[in-house]
This record gives structure tokens, C-alpha cells and sequence, in this order.
């Protein structure tokens, strides 16, 4: 296995940065073009959340095994405002930005596992993995 990669969230050319970065594992653990493209896509939505909502963050990058497969798995935190409504943000269509309030809930479709842990005044915390087939 490769040594997991922490890459910072702190401007749009970190986003960019973030997407190759992934793109570049997602192709290392043998997943398809379509769950690469999946896995970038969610990638870039939560970077992106990261740098709108919290002002920046993080993202640990790794590629893990559950002994029959490979997956990359993917740990972006900040340190911002948290969500107050877990249930209500994973909605498709709510938002409170001014984007479509697609990031979270379309993030979670787009992955194999989704795990979002988040409080008020403690930042998020999200897990996300995309499993070779």
C-alpha cells in the first residue's frame, strides 16, 4: 500500500490540485473511467464545500484494501462553522449557499460508503470510498 497522501483545501488551485491528485490514485487502485470520474466528481464538490463553507480544509487521500479489493478512500475535515442539519443538508435541492444544493447529497450517490460527522462550532468531518469492481 502506498503511504496516505494529506493535501490542504485552501484556495480554488488546491481544488484543481485535489481532483488530479485523486484522479491519479482512483487510476493506481484500477477503478473503472466511470467510478474515476465518479470519485473526482465527489472529490471536487467536498473540496469545493470545504473552501466555501469552512474556508479551507483538508483531504486525506489513500488507497485501503478490505482483502478481496482495492478502493481509495478519501477524509476531508475543516475546521469551520459545522453543519447543524445533517439530515436536512443531505437533501438534494437544499443549500445555504447560492449553488444547487447538490454537493453533499450528490457526493454520497456517487460513492461506495459516505460517512459524514458534523456539529456546530466543530467543523466536518467527511469519509467517502469508491471500491475497484
Amino acid at each position: 500500500m502506498t503511504t496516505p497522501t494529506e493535501l490542504p483545501i485552501n484556495g480554488n488551485n488546491d481544488v484543481v490540485l485535489v481532483r488530479q491528485h485523486v484522479r491519479t490514485a482512483a487510476v493506481d487502485v484500477g477503478l473503472s473511467l466511470v467510478d474515476q470520474t465518479k470519485v473526482v466528481t465527489a472529490a471536487s464538490e467536498l473540496a469545493r464545500n470545504a473552501l466555501v463553507y469552512a474556508g479551507g480544509g483538508r483531504v486525506r487521500v489513500e488507497i485501503v484494501q478490505n482483502g478481496l479489493r482495492k478502493g481509495l478512500r478519501l477524509t476531508f475535515s475543516d475546521e469551520g462553522p459545522g453543519i447543524p442539519d445533517i439530515e436536512q443538508a443531505l437533501v438534494d435541492g437544499w443549500t445555504t449557499g447560492g449553488g444547487l444544493g447538490l454537493g453533499l447529497s450528490g457526493s454520497r450517490r456517487l460513492v461506495d460508503e459516505f460517512d459524514l460527522k458534523s456539529a456546530p462550532g466543530e467543523g466536518t468531518l467527511i469519509t467517502v470510498t469508491k471500491w475497484a469492481r
